[in-house]
């Protein structure tokens, strides 16, 4: 059984999506649809945009969001579909896509305000997210408590194979830094974001796009879509609504939901879009699972021989 694995924030770089455009028609008329819900061209920015452009969260969301269904569409043209998905923060709004559940242009259109809230919502206030490694959920949190005098420090990610992302207010989270490495960490590393993602700083933009997710068309997913609030399966349009809403301001439950998948019966991974971060997540949480990528005409054909689904 196949599952789709989708990217979030941090996995975009210049030039992603620009090949498997120019080669395969099904990704570039995706790309022509985001440009006209946009109002500028999606794909030259992902093309030949700088790096500082596309790290800016309202372009970012958008440009993964894109260029990781052009990827899938890809698949989809070689009757490669997902039995189930999931995606990681941003990467949830592609697994729903894919899964049938969100409109296209809905979720281009939902992403980019996404990305202006969450930007707004820390504006003017100086803040970091860090990866610890090689502590346990228990330690991370206490280390958190303990440093919360500072200001907002937070688990925002459990990726599982001992890491843990946290966030908040950059003195908290410094301070928290410095003790996880006494505590033993293997390595506490500033990551290089624009916004404390999926902590309670983030609860503004929550309440921003709760409104809009409201005023948004969303169907029953036609296959399992696990999301990252909860780590379990969703296909209800009512569920998925509400999840949406608090995936903003929750912590990401990165390894309970590729167990989930697993538990589906899922065993064979391909991560689609840009960067294998995901992918090397999977391998430490599930040693035996199957993993592939697509993010490029090279690991399309790549993937595709490995599934005997080449079109040659």
């Amino acid at each position: 059984m196949i599952a789709f694995l989708f990217p979030g924030q941090g996995a975009q770089y210049p030039g992603m999506g620009a090949g498997i455009a120019a080669r395969e028609p099904a990704a570039a008329r995706l790309f022509a649809r985001a440009s006209a819900v946009l109002g500028f061209d999606l794909l030259a920015l992902c093309a030949d945009g700088s790096a500082e452009e596309l790290r800016a969260t309202e372009n970012t969301q958008p440009a993964i969001l894109v260029t990781s269904l052009a990827c899938a569409a890809a698949l989809e043209a070689r009757g490669i579909r997902p039995s189930a998905a999931a995606g990681l923060s941003l990467g949830e709004y592609s697994a729903l896509v894919a899964a049938g559940a969100l409109g296209f242009e809905d979720a281009v259109a939902l992403v980019r305000r996404r990305g202006l809230f969450m930007q707004e919502a820390v504006a003017g206030r100086e803040t970091a997210m860090a990866a610890l490694m090689g502590l346990d959920p228990d330690a991370v949190e206490r280390l958190c408590r303990a440093h919360r005098h500072l200001g907002v420090v937070e688990p925002a990610n459990y990726n599982g194979g001992g890491q843990i992302v946290i966030g908040g207010d950059a003195a908290a989270v410094k301070a928290a830094m410095a003790a996880a490495r006494e505590a033993g960490a293997r390595r506490a590393v500033l990551l290089s974001v624009s916004s404390p993602f999926h902590t309670s700083l983030m609860a503004a933009a929550a309440a921003q796009l709760a409104p809009l997710l409201g005023e948004t068309s969303l169907r029953d997913a036609a296959v399992p879509v696990v999301a990252n609030a909860s780590g379990e399966p969703a296909q209800v349009a009512a569920d998925i609504r509400e999840l949406l809403i608090r995936q903003v301001a929750s912590p990401v439950q990165w390894e309970r939901s590729v167990r989930a998948l697993a538990a589906l019966g899922a065993d064979t991974f391909i991560e689609v879009g840009p960067g294998t971060t995901l992918s090397g997540l999977v391998r430490k949480i599930i040693p035996a699972a199957v993993m592939r990528h697509v993010e490029n005409t090279r690991t399309l054909d790549e993937t595709l021989d490995a599934l005997g689904a080449r079109v040659r």
